[in-house]
């Protein structure tokens, strides 16, 4: 019969249902788990790609000489631009003669600092410290047609001219160049030479040029604005000047060692203004608000993923110095709930638990700088907890339908189902307790559907099957009495046969001792099973050797032939009922005979261990099926085809085993190499 939950609800049906629907709803789960998945390892691939990319794009960045740049002034991005200060070149010297040769290298290195209206200074100076202790100011403004100077006038603000001061470790140089041409003007191209006067402190120049002050200044041809082409249109002009700075002359040729670039080099100022005809015609101001930085290494911040760090390391022989440490602040997005953040974070993707990471080494004139990059993929988290959102709803609207799907089910089927299992567990429940049927209405559970079809072949079955129950038990009490009868019948010739044989040692006198017991068991009481579970039985001691002996002799004369047994011991006394016993004995003997090979004998032994005997009947033959080996000492189970009409009612065994239970004994059987094997077990007195 099926099993029940308590209040008789089919353990069965509701595990098969829920099941169903658990499992629907875990592969709905599971799906979007699968989806969460796949995209978290795109999007970790994703990341890793342009990861790698960055650290590529800044690698060659810092290679050029612009990045190398801001390797050597690693502090120019932490301050303002104006004042100027000076930048270490990532050149030796420059070629400050040649326009050519001294655009293009300030250009590539990127120290150009941008004002408005098209106008750029450098200021600079060399990574080589045989070079000379030089300021190299590299720039260009736009202007009118440039006045030259006269060689030989006193005056110098009758032309154009440069003005530069320069401030550091409390000393202040200042020079006023103005411009000369000491070849005649070619077209309206003007090349001329910038000539350095050192200024005092009340700002008079000097009568005589220094002559380790050198510049040019070039200026071109064509219009800056190509849509205006007069003789007076502004033009772009360049210069390129070389300042003698007397102090880094000192350090380069003191008793010291040589420090170069000079550690105090971001301390230094330096203003440089452009000046036209007359006293206050300004045309550039380096110090004019509005200016851009050049390069550094601060920029490089711009290029990193939020969260992604790069840490900058100056290889020296005393061990690495940080230079700089880059950091682009985190995205300011809220984070994904906590619910979902755990499931994206307990996703698993192979690589996904450590963040990438790559190392770059990078060669400057000065020396070697070590790159370590190191990823964040929480930003990978973020991107997943919006696509988590979206399967959010989904799931959400799946689970939401397959719980009204199974609420419906369980309250249309499951429960009609419930109730027809309950009633029938109810009648299973009333057969067992009371051997027959209690009525139930199920008129309720009628109907069209299959339900209803299923409650009325019901209903039908229990009315057939209470008419079968009351016509077994008028054939029963009939059985009884015929078993009544004949027991009655029997005893008295028995009685007459015992009496014909009155001496206790006579062979025929126990067969019928054995007989009337049978009788008093069997028709004292019906049905027969009853009757055996039922028999009272009179446990005494006996000797088991010499009572095994005496039933080896007598075999013969039961029709059991080749019944041998092993004497090898003295008296082994124990508590048995004798004619029970010998009732046991000779039922399975009669087993054993009906099924041993022909020819072969039936071997029985007696051990003893401790407080226990055992009895061992042996027989060669086939095997017990499998199936019928732990209920062939059942009432009523045989393995004839005609049960009960040869007399083989499946009663034998049935009484060995209660009759063994009586006594305190057990038995059983088993297969063995060449037959079966009977055991019985008593105790010893």
């Amino acid at each position: 019969m099926m099993r029940l939950w308590p209040g008789g609800v089919p353990l069965r049906l509701r595990i098969f249902f829920r099941g169903a629907f658990l499992l629907l709803a875990l592969a709905t789960v599971a799906l979007a788990l699968s989806v969460l998945r796949e995209e978290k390892q795109l999007s970790y691939r994703g990341y890793r790609d342009l990861f790698e990319r960055s650290v590529a794009q800044i690698t060659s960045r810092l290679q050029h000489p612009t990045g190398q740049l801001a390797l050597l002034n690693p502090a120019a991005g932490g301050t303002p631009v104006t004042p100027l200060r000076p930048l270490v070149l990532p050149f030796s010297a420059l070629d400050f003669d040649d326009k050519a040769k001294a655009q293009q290298a300030v250009e590539m290195a990127g120290c150009l600092v941008q004002y408005p209206d098209q106008a750029q200074l450098c200021v600079s100076v060399g990574n080589n410290p045989s070079a000379g202790g030089f300021l190299y100011l590299v720039g260009a403004f736009v202007s009118g047609p440039l006045v030259e100077h006269a060689i030989g006038d006193l005056d110098l603000s009758t032309a154009h001219r440069l003005h530069v001061e320069v401030r550091l470790r409390g000393r202040v140089y200042r020079w006023l160049a103005p411009l000369e041409t000491p070849v005649p003007r070619r077209a309206s191209a003007v090349h001329g030479r910038l000539t350095g006067f050192e200024e005092d402190e009340q700002g008079v120049p000097s009568h005589r040029p220094n002559k380790e002050f050198r510049g040019w200044l070039w200026q071109d041809a064509r219009c800056a604005q190509p849509a205006v082409v007069t003789p007076e249109c502004p033009k772009r002009s360049f210069y390129s000047v070389r300042l003698p700075v007397e102090v880094f002359r000192e350090d380069l040729y003191g008793a010291t060692p040589v420090v170069w670039p000079p550690t105090d080099l971001a301390a230094v100022r330096v203003h440089v203004l452009v000046l036209g005809p007359g006293d206050d015609a300004v045309l550039f101001d380096s110090g004019r608000p509005g200016a851009t930085a050049p390069f550094a290494l601060d920029d490089l911040e711009s290029a990193l993923v939020p969260g992604e760090r790069l840490q900058i390391r100056a290889l020296e022989r005393a061990g690495p110095r940080e230079v700089a440490l880059l950091r682009r602040p985190e995205d300011e997005s809220p984070d994904p709930p906590s619910l979902i953040g755990r499931v994206i974070r307990r996703l698993p993707v192979a690589g996904y638990d450590q963040p990438p990471a790559a190392h770059e080494r990078i060669a400057t004139p000065r020396g070697d700088y070590g790159l370590e990059f190191t990823g964040d993929v929480h930003g990978v988290d973020r991107e997943l907890a919006l696509v988590a959102g979206r399967l959010y709803g989904f799931v959400a609207a799946m689970l939401a339908a397959i719980l009204l799907t199974w609420l419906a089910i369980e309250a249309r089927i499951i429960r009609r189902i419930t109730v027809l299992t309950r009633k029938a567990a109810a009648v299973g429940q009333s057969v067992h307790r009371a051997g027959g049927l209690v009525e139930h209405d199920l008129a309720s559970l009628r109907g069209r559907d299959e339900l209803g079809l299923l409650a009325g072949v019901f209903a039908d079955l229990l009315q057939r099957v209470n008419e079968d129950l009351k016509r077994e038990q008028i054939r029963a009490d009939q059985e009884k009495d015929l078993w009544h009868a004949v027991g009655h019948e029997i005893r008295a010739p028995l009685q007459s046969l015992l009496a014909l044989h009155p001496g206790r040692d006579d062979p025929s006198r126990r067969y019928i001792e054995r007989m009337r017991q049978a009788v008093r068991v069997l028709y004292g009481g019906a049905p027969p099973s009853e009757a055996i579970l039922s028999a009272a039985l009179d446990v005494s001691t006996l000797d088991a050797r010499e009572f095994l002996r005496h039933v080896a002799r007598n075999a013969a004369d039961a029709g059991i032939s080749g019944v041998e047994f092993s004497d090898g011991g003295g008296p082994l006394v124990v508590r048995a009922d004798e004619h029970s016993l010998e009732d046991v004995i000779t039922h399975v003997l009669t087993n054993a005979e009906r099924y041993r090979r022909s020819g072969t004998p039936i071997r029985v032994s007696l051990v003893s261990d401790g407080g226990t005997a055992r009895i061992r009947i042996h027989n060669e033959g086939p095997p017990i099926d499998a199936r019928l080996l732990e209920r062939i000492f059942e009432y009523g189970v045989s393995d004839a085809p005609d049960n009960g009409a040869a007399g083989r009612r499946g009663q034998g065994l049935f009484v060995a085993k209660t009759y063994m239970a009586k006594m305190g004994g057990t038995i059983a059987a088993a297969n063995v190499a060449d037959g079966v094997e009977f055991t019985l077990t008593l105790r010893t007195a």
